[in-house]
C-alpha cells in the first residue's frame, strides 16, 4: 500500500494514459493540468532526458523540493538529488517507467535521519523527438523532522513498477539467421 499522494498521482496518470492524446501508452505532457495535482504541486518535479543519456535534468521543481534540497533545482541533474550508491537504481527506474509506459515508485530514505519517503516517477511524451519527460512526486511516509537549511539527499532502497505495462515487451526476431526486430 502506497502513500495517498502516490496513489493519487498514479490514478491521475492512469486516467491521462487512457485519454485521446495518449500514444504508445504515454500521455502527452500537454494533457496534464498542473491544478489537478492540488497541494502536491510543491513536491513535484518535471525532468527530461535524451534517450541517449543516462541522467535526466530537472526543468521545474516545486518550492518544497527546493527547500528540501536547499538549492534551486532548475537545470540540475536528477541524480545529484540522490546519494551516489543510488544512481544505478534511479537510472534503471527511469528507463523502466519510460520503456514500459507505467509508473514506478521508489522507496527511499531522506537525509541523515533516513526518514522514509516515496518518490513516484510517471512518464509523459515529450514534444521534441528522442526526449523523455518524467514527472516525479515526493511523498514523505512519515512526518519529516529534518534540519532546515541543510541540503538533503535521498538513498534509494527499492523500486517497483505499478500496474499493467502500457507497451508490450520487446522481443528479438530473426529471419534466415538475420535479426530483423
Amino acid at each position: 500500500m502506497f502513500h495517498s499522494d502516490t496513489e493519487a498521482l498514479i490514478k491521475l496518470w492512469t486516467s491521462l494514459r487512457s485519454g485521446p492524446e495518449s500514444r504508445a501508452g504515454l500521455p502527452s505532457r500537454a494533457s496534464l493540468r498542473p491544478e489537478a495535482l492540488g497541494p502536491r504541486l510543491t513536491r513535484v518535479f518535471l525532468a527530461d532526458r535524451n534517450q541517449d543519456e543516462a541522467d535526466a535534468r530537472l526543468r521545474l521543481a516545486g518550492d518544497w523540493l527546493e527547500a528540501f534540497h536547499h538549492r534551486p533545482l532548475s537545470g540540475v541533474a536528477l541524480s545529484s538529488l540522490w546519494r551516489a550508491r543510488s544512481h544505478t537504481m534511479i537510472a534503471a527506474a527511469m528507463r523502466q517507467a519510460v520503456r514500459e509506459a507505467r509508473p514506478v515508485v521508489i522507496v527511499a530514505a531522506a537525509g541523515a535521519a533516513n526518514a522514509p519517503i516515496e518518490v513516484t516517477l510517471v512518464p509523459f511524451r515529450g514534444g521534441a523527438q528522442r526526449r523523455e519527460l518524467i514527472l516525479g512526486l515526493y511523498a514523505p511516509t512519515a512526518t519529516l523532522t529534518l534540519p532546515t537549511g541543510v541540503a538533503h539527499q535521498l538513498a534509494a532502497r527499492v523500486f517497483t513498477a505499478v500496474g499493467e505495462a502500457g507497451r508490450p515487451r520487446l522481443a528479438l526476431a530473426s529471419l534466415d539467421g538475420r535479426r530483423i526486430a
